[in-house]
């Protein structure tokens, strides 16, 4: 099949969604397709970005055709992409969609590629409802969602999200897949060594953008906690701020949480990820919103054991006791799943099922989800 991706990519870093269309795209090719990327010239107005870059200094992902030229804000860029996109009468346009924002931008396009009468357009949806929701979300993804022919999405709330805006649209469920792309495991001593962490503590990662439904300020207080205090617990802190630095500062400061904190509050490198994953006895995921989270399939790629709250899709991936613990999205309960994770020595345990758990989620099934909704 030709099939052409319309989302994200190198040398925009758009965090975990342009490496996943980037895989994507490498997932079709050793399947025999010719794949091409559509990627954003423009992706956010700067006003409306919150981290300090969009763009990435790594080297660009070998074997990959990328095509920088989708404006989101120039209605007359949609036209011509989208005339563009139809003459090449792809047999397949995937097209990834995360925020209302970009249902005018997209919406557009795919009308306009329809109308050639070969292309099915099959969008994968991280979500439907941002988690920042604004006046105008439904109607926007309304107008994206009536022009695509089927929809993958990769938690149950998001397919029920979808199915109240539009109930008719084929429509599945099926996990996110690995990310297997950020590099090979290293050992937990070597993986320390580097980031300069003493091989006896206890370390805990919260990884990704720092934004304010994941919940960090939950996790600061719970980490003030007594008994947390008395295990000494440490938090290896991983991503770029995307809002008020500051207010995350105070709290280090009004909790004294300075000597217990490793802070690389930069945006992390691809080929860095995995050091930082497996320096860590657990990744935790202190939520107060979610769908799903590309960094459980991260920990998943790496073995660790994972700690998450009960919101949105992450029950869905991380099975209590068996992977992981799930707890409820305050700061009293997280602190004590972080205490009966150390007390119970689930560590070696939660490892050893990962390894088998891990196998349901590979980019073939996911793959085949779509171009089932394709055909």
């Amino acid at each position: 099949m030709r099939i052409v991706i319309l989302g994200s990519a190198y040398p925009l870093r758009g965090g975990g969604i342009a490496s996943f269309n980037e895989r994507l795209a490498q997932h079709y090719q050793q399947l025999g397709h010719e794949v091409d990327i559509y990627s954003f010239s423009l992706q956010y107005p700067n006003f409306l970005f919150p981290g300090k870059s969009q763009f990435s200094d790594e080297p660009a992902p070998k074997g990959l055709r990328i095509f920088s030229k989708v404006n989101s804000i120039n209605p007359f860029n949609w036209i011509k992409i989208g005339l563009e996109l139809k003459k090449e009468k792809y047999d397949l346009l995937i097209v990834r969609f995360w925020m209302p924002f970009f249902g005018p931008c997209l919406g557009t396009i795919q009308r306009i590629v329809r109308q050639n009468k070969h292309t099915k357009v099959v969008c994968i949806a991280d979500n439907i409802i941002p988690h920042e929701h604004r006046m105008g979300d439904e109607l926007l993804a309304k107008y994206f969602l009536n022009a695509v022919d089927g929809c993958v999405t990769m938690s149950k709330s998001v397919l029920e999200d979808l199915r109240a805006i539009n109930p008719k649209l084929p429509a599945v469920y099926t996990p996110h897949p690995l990310y297997d792309n950020y590099g090979p495991c290293m050992s937990l001593e070597q993986a320390r060594a580097e980031l300069k962490i003493p091989v006896a503590e206890k370390v805990v990662l919260f990884f990704g953008f720092i934004r304010q439904y994941k919940g960090l300020d939950m996790l600061l207080e719970a980490l003030s906690k007594a008994e947390l205090k008395k295990m000494n617990v440490k938090l290896l802190l991983a991503g770029e701020f995307y809002g008020d630095e500051g207010y995350y500062q105070k709290l280090i400061e009004k909790y004294q949480l300075q000597n217990r904190i490793y802070l690389h509050t930069s945006f992390i490198p691809n080929d860095a990820v995995g050091k930082y994953f497996c320096a860590a006895d657990a990744v935790i995921l202190p939520y107060r919103s979610a769908t799903q989270s590309g960094i459980t399939q991260v920990a998943y790629h790496y073995d660790v054991p994972m700690i998450v709250t009960r919101v949105g899709g992450l029950p869905e991936l991380v099975h209590d006791q068996v992977v992981g613990l799930v707890v409820e999205p305050n700061a009293e309960e997280i602190a004590k799943g972080i205490i009966a994770f150390y007390q119970d020595d689930k560590c070696d345990r939660f490892r050893e099922n990962i390894k088998v758990e891990k196998k349901k989620y590979s980019w073939d099934t996911f793959g085949k989800e779509i171009l089932r909704l394709g055909e």
